[in-house]
């Protein structure tokens, strides 16, 4: 507001203002002119608040002790700034009676100097130390023996694997964006988890997970539930609501069998509906899991579950020592690990199904992509018995029970990079006494490595390939980013 002036030489100044309010004095004055001033306007407000706030944080010495920012603005810097490991808090559910026996798969994937986890037990498993750092932190569960639990012939630790949710926020854990949860026979591909979490908003209301692969567990429990072996995860907004109402949701579900109904229930009742990432794989089946992951989703992979109930992912290995190989790859490139690119050898006929970290077939002949994609059933149902039906949520074909009539298969051995890019390497695996069409015994992968952006995330594309022959029993094949018209197919 403007002031009025001390009388001057005996006449009296007006005020400052958009309008001419004259004195109603005896003696008459002519009307002063009008002088107008511009209202500084909203956007200008907020453009000289951004200046001062950018030398604010420019000029304050780092140890000041000026008032710090404004919640909503510390807020707002928070949400901005990228999502990495040190935002996420896995949850692994456990026992003190299974948890020797699964710790070597949590230690494949945990990191006690990056990652960020909790194992939620019964008691103390015996022979346990507070002094192995290699795994994560014990927690042994509350008492939840006054949940019902009227599920005939279930198993009451469902109550105590599903409150966990609640005990890993109540432990108010500093900067976490998302909680994390899974069994301990889940395997995580941590960095992406990271980048796939990354492209929501933890501040927003997400319940982030999977379906199963068998039709009959998603039509039993429901297809809007993330199986928790699989592994889910919850943004810290919805986490903290969930975590104050979860004790009431556990007494009304008693009836219901396994702890992520009792969750996905819970949340159901908030209004949140589940958000699909194809990544998370309970693998509710058994056998040979080379069908599913030759051609794994066009998605980032995630998490492996029911490891102990498949054979070993690699000939010649072990159930660990076969997840060690893979996850070998996944560390030197996380976003190819299992992605699948179909290149073609017009000159020889030929077509290479690469899956990348884990296996190459080559087929005599043109073989469509379309067909290509979908998995050979080299495994069978979860539930046994010859009434089962094998349904599964994807398209499937047939894998030859004569391994002389399957393609040729090259088993990931290697792989090594530099600043030029990613070279790897697959060898032969022999089937029985058949007489290989191919005399090629070696194939050499080279790729830049994968760098997804959120956009390339949400509409990926798969990417093409040229085949280079290098010598009599070796092949190189190049994978890249495709041409924007270009199309994966024999014909040119």
């Amino acid at each position: 507001m403007f002031q009025r002036r001390k009388k001057e030489h005996g006449h009296s100044t007006l005020p400052l203002s958009t309008t001419s309010d004259l004195d109603n004095t005896a003696t008459a004055m002519p009307p002063l002119p009008t002088i107008r001033t511009k209202t500084p306007s909203f956007k200008s407000f907020l453009l000289t608040l951004s200046i001062l706030l950018n030398l604010f944080l420019l000029w304050a010495p780092p140890n000041s002790s000026s008032p710090s920012l404004p919640s909503s603005t510390s807020a707002l810097i928070s949400r901005l700034s990228p999502t990495t490991r040190r935002h996420l808090l896995f949850s692994v559910a456990s026992s003190s009676t299974s948890w020797p026996r699964r710790l070597p798969y949590i230690n494949l994937w945990y990191s006690p100097a990056t990652t960020r986890a909790l194992a939620f037990l019964d008691k103390t498993p015996p022979n346990a130390t507070s002094a192995d750092d290699s795994s994560p932190p014990l927690v042994i569960s509350g008492d939840t023996s006054s949940f019902p639990y009227t599920f005939r012939g279930g198993l009451r630790s469902a109550i105590r694997v599903a409150r966990a949710v609640k005990e890993a926020v109540d432990r108010n854990e500093t900067d976490v964006r998302w909680f994390v949860f899974g069994d301990d026979d889940t395997v995580f591909f941590v960095d992406n988890v990271v980048r796939a979490l990354a492209r929501y908003d933890h501040s927003k209301w997400f319940y982030v997970g999977s379906n199963s692969e068998s039709y009959e567990q998603n039509v039993k429990y429901s297809f809007e539930m993330a199986f928790g072996g699989g592994g889910f995860a919850i943004s810290y907004s919805l986490a903290r609501v969930l975590a104050r109402v979860l004790d009431s949701c556990l007494r009304r579900y008693g009836h219901l069998y396994g702890s992520d109904s009792r969750i996905y229930s819970c949340i159901a009742e908030l209004g949140v509906a589940l958000t699909h990432e194809p990544g998370f794989h309970q693998l509710d089946m058994r056998g040979n899991l080379f069908g599913m992951l030759a051609a794994h989703p066009l998605s980032p992979l995630l998490s492996l579950h029911h490891l102990e109930s498949v054979e070993p992912l690699f000939p010649d290995m072990n159930r660990v020592q076969a997840l060690e190989h893979l996850i070998a790859a996944a560390n030197v490139d996380p976003a190819r690990i299992l992605q699948q690119t179909v290149c073609y050898d017009r000159s020889n006929s030929l077509t290479f199904s690469v899956s990348w970290g884990f296996a190459i077939q080559v087929y005599q002949g043109n073989e469509l992509l379309p067909d290509l994609l979908s998995l050979q059933r080299t495994f069978v149902p979860w539930k046994r018995g010859s009434k089962v039906n094998a349904n599964f949520m994807f398209n499937t074909r047939d894998y030859p029970r004569d391994p002389c009539k399957r393609p040729s298969i090259f088993f990931f051995k290697s792989v090594a990079s530099d600043k030029r890019g990613i070279w790897s390497n697959y060898s032969g695996h022999v089937v029985g006494n058949c007489f290989e069409s191919t005399l090629l015994k070696q194939i050499i992968v080279f790729s830049k490595k994968l760098e997804l952006n959120n956009e390339q995330m949400i509409a990926p594309r798969r990417q093409c390939c040229n085949v280079l022959l290098t010598s009599n029993d070796t092949v190189s094949l190049h994978i890249r980013q495709c041409e924007l018209d270009e199309l994966i197919s024999m014909q040119p």
